[in-house]
């Protein structure tokens, strides 16, 4: 299918940008063009009823969050969770870059979301990030009260490299027998960290997401270059997907992500986890996070809301 034309509108503008591809900088300079042009493309933040930053203390340090509280609960109501980690690589991405996302889904799914700023790398390399999740997840479900939420109803979302995270969390929560989601919400994820699949190829270059940007991520991120056969790095490689929470997955058809992203909902399935895979054909990566551009943007925020609407109402 050809490129939504809303699509090539918002690639043109880039290609227009003056700064330069996040493999040609250094981390630090490529976390300054991030957060500096993300709120060009963003969704436009919508007001919640109360948003706060808070630090929650990991194994290896205190990990910062950002809680949204879409209304004022009602006396005795107690509201469902969300646990989002943000996109960016694993070297990008922050808690302001994903805000306006994550106050969208607050109030469209009316749950608290708690965003997770789990460390990045090449300063803490793999599994610094999805041990931080893990861990974000398991405080989340430990404080659900305090925040006025329900520990029985949590899901975890995350894009890009935070659906890498949130697939992973998936299978840590699993395996550590804590009180499991009721849904995942992988969203464009990378699941492998060999990037050899025919959309890493065909969409090398030109859709925003570059052959060369992934590469450059994973460099960093890897401690060594085994990792990416690690399933805490590439959960299609996990021996055992079976007994995992519900999922969402979203890709995009020009995405070079896309393959690995449609080959891990077949695996969940094939594991007997009901999953619902959704194609958004003529997108890009990370389509959603521009969403006040693009029609479709909208349309996968209103079907994440309405998946984890459906979830949480035990439906």
């Amino acid at each position: 299918m050809k490129l939504d034309p809303q699509v090539e509108y918002v690639l043109g503008l880039v290609a227009k940008s003056p700064y330069p591809e996040f493999h040609m900088v250094s981390p630090e300079e490529a976390r300054e063009i991030f957060e500096d042009t993300s709120p060009a493309l963003n969704i436009r933040a919508e007001d919640v009823h109360r948003s706060e930053d808070r630090w929650i203390e990991g194994v290896e340090g205190d990990i910062p969050i950002r809680i949204y509280t879409p209304h004022q609960p009602k006396p005795g109501e107690t509201l469902p969770i969300l646990v989002f980690y943000h996109g960016g690589g694993f070297v990008i991405g922050s808690l302001d870059s994903y805000d306006s996302l994550c106050r969208a889904l607050a109030n469209r799914a009316a749950c608290i979301v708690v965003s997770v700023d789990y460390r990045l790398a090449p300063e803490h390399k793999f599994p610094a990030a999805v041990d931080d999740a893990l861990e974000a997840y398991q405080w989340v479900s430990d404080h659900a009260s305090e925040l006025g939420g329900d520990a029985q109803r949590l899901a975890i979302a995350g894009d890009s490299a935070g659906g890498n995270v949130t697939a992973v969390t998936a299978i840590d929560i699993r395996d550590e027998g804590d009180i499991a989601p009721l849904l995942q919400i992988l969203i464009y994820p990378v699941t492998d960290g060999t990037p050899e699949t025919p959309s890493h190829h065909e969409f090398a270059e030109g859709r925003l997401l570059t052959r060369g940007n992934i590469l450059w991520f994973y460099d960093h991120y890897m401690a060594e270059p085994e990792d990416a056969k690690n399933p805490r790095f590439s959960p299609l490689l996990a021996d055992d997907l079976s007994g995992l929470a519900p999922a969402l997955v979203i890709v995009a058809g020009h995405d070079p992500l896309r393959d690995e992203g449609i080959a891990y909902a077949k695996r969940l399935k094939e594991a007997g986890v009901t999953v619902e895979l959704s194609n958004y054909e003529g997108m890009v990566h990370g389509f959603i996070s521009f969403a006040d551009a693009v029609d479709q943007g909208k349309a996968a925020i209103e079907q994440v809301a309405a998946a984890l609407r459906t979830a949480f109402s035990g439906q």
